[in-house]
């Protein structure tokens, strides 16, 4: 890794998503760890698997692509992840997540404190809070996190693996929002603020209530917008 690259940390589920045609190595937090590390910095994974052929296939998987599997942990109970995705004609897909699996599990070590407390920024997600105990050490990573370092919420509503407490108190947490188009609608009923059908003034008003610095909306075939303190962005896609 180049000199002075920042040390990203993506906390949450490690998965494999398994399509008609195959499976691919996924998960929110993950995929952004793996982003960043191809812009240059130091992309980390933080997640459970386990022991498993899939946790095996995924580790080599991490290594294939650049990225260390030293804080992936190991569970010898439960299973690697697995979501089995189909997709629709009009390309919408539609999900069925296992549980319980081992990224419900995560452990609080030394090693992920260790980590903590050198990230620059950390991506957790909604998902991965699901089960009690992986939610309370994703807190513990949070809080073990320097003040200076940038805190993103990747906001994942999937089947019943959501509640409005763990919704309003991660996006609470973070100085970054990333959201989908779709989502939108039952983030402002979960939250209860009024739903505006105005992407940039809804996403707006989710950054002001909660004290953010930026939402990420990502809008399908429309592409993104972000909408900071001071400035929007558009992108087509």
């Amino acid at each position: 890794m180049p000199s002075g690259a920042f040390t990203i940390v993506g906390l949450g589920e490690l998965l494999w998503d398994v399509f008609q045609e195959g499976k691919q190595l996924g998960g929110a937090p993950a995929n952004f760890a793996y982003m960043t590390n191809l812009l240059g910095d130091t992309g980390v994974v933080a997640s459970r698997i386990g022991a498993d052929e899939l946790g095996d296939e995924a580790k080599q998987r991490l290594q294939h692509l650049g990225l260390q599997s030293d804080f992936v942990q190991t569970d010898a109970a439960h299973a690697t992840g697995t979501v089995k995705v189909e997709v629709d004609p009009s390309g919408q897909p539609t999900f069925e997540i296992a549980q319980p699996v081992a990224w419900d599990y995560f452990a609080w070590t030394p090693e992920w404190q260790s980590l903590a407390a050198k990230a620059d920024a950390v991506c957790f997600g909604t998902l991965a809070q699901r089960c009690g105990q992986s939610r309370e050490t994703i807190r513990a990573f949070l809080r073990a996190v320097r003040p200076a370092a940038t805190r993103s919420v990747a906001v994942s509503l999937r089947q019943n693996c959501y509640s409005a407490q763990t919704l309003s108190e991660s996006v609470s947490l973070a100085d970054i929002i990333k959201v989908n188009h779709d989502e939108l609608p039952v983030v402002a009923k979960l939250l209860e603020l009024p739903f505006i059908y105005d992407d940039t003034r809804a996403a707006n008003w989710l950054r002001e209530k909660f004290g953010a610095k930026l939402v990420c909306m990502t809008r399908g075939a429309r592409g993104s917008l972000l909408v900071g303190e001071e400035e929007t962005s558009e992108h087509p896609g």
